[in-house]
């Protein structure tokens, strides 16, 4: 195993002999296709291993819906070396926690751990990785969890998740981009112990997955446990990446639906943005109109529709439909979603947004506003990065989708530079012409 260091400080600059604010990456990649991170960081006092796989919900194939996060739960459920709850048991009685989650293009498990942990963390995610213990009790077993889970955090809340699923259904039209990643029951239902298998040789294979490390640890012992525990895991085909490309359209989509748990009427809408890893720049100026536009009480919408016309009692936006924006690939989205009074119209109020996004498309944003915004994004972007396994996580990510771990010390200095001019242009692109919205309607009926 061959890897090549990298330095870089955590404000993006800075070469050679690591400082007291510089740190050190390494970078390499196993016989069977397994990427590495290392990022030692000798005062973190705890160690942490972050395996990302590049497999999420707009990977899975028509009539598997739902196989992403039914695999998140079945990476739980017991492995060739661990009956079930060993794992669990392992963790914790280290002094770890652990977590997985399930996203629209990788699907990333971790751990946390006290430094002297470290090897036992890589035997337990190497040996999930070699093969899992997939019993027909188990995966109906994690499928009624699945089931629940969507029970509860969809089916029975007012507004589900709005604006997710319902919104990309209504802006996109191919199946990946489509359909609703927590899966259809019927789908879910119909899986069957050999098709678990199928997916797992598939989308688990040690090349389709990146392993990162970081915190206390020795670089030399943690190579030679990455090589024992991982080295010999037999190398499979990695599938071809998803292909999700959605083709630009024009006009406006526009559609409702009733919903009986919502006390009032809500709506969501968006518009597409640039490719965030081919066209990064282009990508930037709207994490920075979502803050500018539906971020604190002084931002534009909520001021405006909140505060004095009084036509929504809420306003959010954000880049993405699912988590970081930063860990997703094309086609994305910048999000907004309103509550409304009982008596609110929500296409009266996307008349009153027009009217603020037109302003600052036209005027672009005042210097202190777009700073302001500017140092909230980057410190939310920090704190994703605060603790050593959220610092695992995004440079597993950032090597998966974009082969370059190093990128994630830039970014405070990238979303810093974004300047007025560049604001202002992506605004002028949030015409209605290219926006979908979909309308909340409150009350019984159809679902």
């Amino acid at each position: 195993m061959a890897l090549t260091t990298h330095t870089r400080s955590r404000s993006g600059s800075g070469s050679g002999s690591p400082g007291p604010r510089q740190r050190v990456v390494e970078r390499g990649t196993l016989g069977n296709g397994l990427r590495l991170v290392l990022s030692p960081d000798r005062h973190a006092l705890v160690a942490a291993v972050a395996v990302v796989y590049d497999v999420g919900t707009r990977t899975e194939p028509e009539g598997r819906s739902g196989f992403a996060h039914l695999f998140e739960h079945l990476m739980f459920q017991g492995s060739v070396g661990l009956r079930n709850a060993a794992y669990t048991r392992h963790v914790e009685r280290s002094g770890g926690t652990f977590r997985g989650s399930t996203h629209l293009d990788l699907t990333q498990y971790g751990e946390v751990a006290p430094a002297n942990a470290l090897q036992r963390m890589l035997y337990l995610e190497s040996d999930r990785m070699r093969g899992l213990r997939l019993t027909e009790a188990n995966l109906a077993n994690q499928i009624s969890v699945v089931k629940e889970e969507i029970r509860a955090n969809v089916l029975s809340r007012p507004y589900g998740a709005l604006p997710w699923p319902r919104l990309p259904s209504l802006m996109f039209d191919t199946f990946p981009n489509t359909h609703d990643g927590r899966g259809s029951f019927a789908d879910l239902e119909r899986a069957t112990r050999s098709e678990a298998a199928d997916f797992f040789d598939r989308y688990y294979a040690p090349g389709n997955a990146v392993l990162c490390v970081c915190g206390d640890f020795d670089p030399d012992r943690a190579r030679r446990g990455i090589e024992r525990y991982f080295g010999d895991i037999p190398a499979r085909p990695v599938p071809a990446p998803a292909d999700v490309r959605e083709p630009e359209r024009a006009g406006e989509r526009r559609a409702c639906y009733r919903d009986p748990l919502a006390p009032r009427p809500a709506i969501a809408w968006g518009w597409r943005v640039p490719d965030p890893i081919e066209d990064l720049d282009g990508f930037l100026p709207y994490l920075l109109l979502a803050g500018l536009l539906a971020g604190p009480d002084t931002s534009r919408l909520v001021r405006r529709l909140v505060s004095v016309d009084r036509t929504a009692t809420s306003v959010t936006g954000r880049v993405g439909f699912l988590g970081d924006p930063f860990a997703l690939r094309d086609p994305t989205a910048l999000v907004f979603q309103a509550r409304l009074p009982a008596d609110g119209d929500p296409w009266r109020l996307l008349d009153a947004v027009d009217e603020e996004i037109e302003r600052l498309a036209l005027d672009g944003p005042d210097p202190a506003e777009l700073d302001g915004v500017a140092a909230r994004v980057v410190v939310k972007q920090l704190e994703r990065t605060d603790s050593a396994l959220g610092r695992a996580e995004r440079l597993a990510v950032f090597e998966l989708q974009r082969d370059d771990p190093l990128l994630l010390g830039e970014l405070p200095r990238l979303l810093g530079s974004v300047g007025a001019d560049a604001v202002r242009e992506a605004a002028g692109r949030l015409t209605p012409d290219r926006r979908s919205a979909i309308e909340v309607v409150p009350g019984a009926g159809t679902r």
